[in-house]
């Protein structure tokens, strides 16, 4: 039996217009009509969309072997960053952004920049009143999240609820997130691999063999025949209005046929995943996930949480037995910033796996790196200065055209006055597709200049 996509709306009171059709038609009276057709898709439909991933590291980064020397295209790729080198022209680096709504009210930086991440917002300092602002990849997925099944997924290593205290008087909501829905909703994530495999393939049968794939395909044609046929007796008895209504109606019965006679994306099933994942294996699962998640088009939008606020997780598998957290407080020693750069060295090989396999992803003359933006960074500068400027930030992917990307960015001055992180996520915002969308956060002004 075909499970037809669960009615969602991102507006109270309002059915989007793609939803309603992905019905089917369980209804179609006047009324209906009047209700279901005030959205309009924010982003075309097309063979390859525009996805957005953003991904968080805790504890900062060691700068001094992060940052290159030289800025522009052609510049060599430090220590850290070394792993990068097979994608290095498909991404910017990028220097001197801030995010200074996310410092702390006193001590909590890890609390107050890890809320700050995607919202550029003020975080309130309490254990119990919540209070913060939407984070960009929810803007994002309000605009374009009623194209796919799920509008957005939250992904992650480590678990824990949002009550309680995690950082100085900071709740644990604001350690443990990075996406927010509002100003008090934090979005949580999912850490276990199979639960996401399960979202991604929910719905579907991926072991299905080609006849069974065919025969629902005929069965989805033949309901949007009924409804056509069923929509084009309407017409004669409906007022102008309405019947330009219903005119739209057709067009996306149209759009939705069109979209079913598509080639199915390359959406190989793998096995289920197990619960009991060692660590790096499963990070490596979830890498593998977001990257299904994309070419399965389940959904365009997602962030990924390497750990939580302040992780203090131990490396021995990279030789590092002292706590990451304990390290970033490095004090200036040679040895801890030498472990640091295990660490952060480690973290961006992750990253630039992930846009390795987003890059073998061929789609038309592209690949689904190349149609994407991928967005990593954490929640401070240094872990013992716990800056909230001068951020380490990679953006790869090309989205469309929307960056020229194989360059070492740097905005001036590197300091709390310098360019906001939120005139970064306006861009992405608008590259995504929400084009109406002119401010962000608490100091967002519009798009940042430069990465075209």
């Amino acid at each position: 039996m075909i499970r037809w996509k669960t009615l969602r709306t991102r507006r109270a009171g309002r059915i989007s217009r793609r939803a309603f059709l992905g019905g089917a038609g369980a209804v179609l009276t006047l009324p209906v009509l009047e209700s279901m057709f005030g959205d309009k898709v924010a982003q075309a439909d097309d063979a390859f969309p525009a996805r957005t991933l953003m991904f968080y590291v805790p504890c900062g980064i060691h700068m001094a072997a992060w940052t290159p020397s030289a800025t522009g295209a052609g510049y060599a790729l430090t220590p850290i960053l070394q792993p990068l080198v097979n994608v290095q022209e498909k991404l910017n680096i990028i220097s001197g952004l801030s995010n200074q709504p996310a410092e702390s009210d006193g001590a909590g930086d890890h609390a107050s920049g890890t809320s700050g991440f995607l919202t550029c917002a003020h975080a309130n300092k309490s254990e119990t009143e919540i209070a913060l602002g939407i984070s960009m990849d929810q803007v994002i997925a309000n605009a374009i999240g009623d194209q796919t099944r799920i509008p957005s997924m939250q992904m992650g290593i480590d678990g824990g609820g949002n009550t309680g205290g995690c950082d100085s008087g900071y709740s644990c909501a604001y350690t443990r997130n990075i996406s927010w829905a509002s100003v008090d909703q934090p979005l949580s994530k999912a850490t276990s691999a199979r639960v996401v495999f399960n979202q991604i393939f929910e719905g579907a049968d991926p072991e299905a063999s080609e006849a069974e794939k065919a025969r629902r395909k005929a069965y989805r044609l033949s309901v949007l025949d009924y409804v056509n046929d069923e929509a084009v007796s309407l017409q004669s008895k409906l007022g102008a209005e309405d019947r330009a209504k219903l005119d739209e109606y057709l067009t996306g019965i149209r759009e939705l046929e069109q979209r079913i006679n598509k080639p199915a994306p390359t959406c190989e099933a793998i096995p289920e995943p197990p619960e009991d994942l060692a660590y790096v294996d499963k990070v490596d699962m979830m890498i593998d996930l977001m990257v299904l998640a994309f070419r399965c088009d389940a959904t365009r939008v997602v962030s990924f949480m390497m750990a939580n606020a302040g992780s203090n997780r131990t490396f021995s598998f990279l030789g590092v037995n002292s706590g990451h957290h304990q390290l970033s407080h490095h004090g200036g020693n040679a040895a801890n910033h030498a472990n640091l750069q295990t660490i952060n060295t480690w973290e961006v090989q992750k990253f630039a796996e992930l846009l390795e396999k987003m890059d073998a992803v061929t789609e038309g003359t592209g690949t689904l790196l190349d149609h994407s933006q991928v967005f990593f960074s954490s929640e401070i500068e240094d872990g013992d200065a716990h800056r909230h400027h001068n951020l380490p930030v990679i953006l790869a992917g090309g989205c469309h055209g929307a960056y020229t990307t194989g360059r070492h960015v740097a905005y001036a001055p590197a300091t709390k006055d310098g360019e906001p992180m939120a005139n970064l996520f306006i861009k992405m915002i608008q590259s995504a597709g929400a084009t109406d969308v002119t401010t962000f956060g608490d100091d967002g002004t519009g798009p940042i200049d430069g990465l075209t």
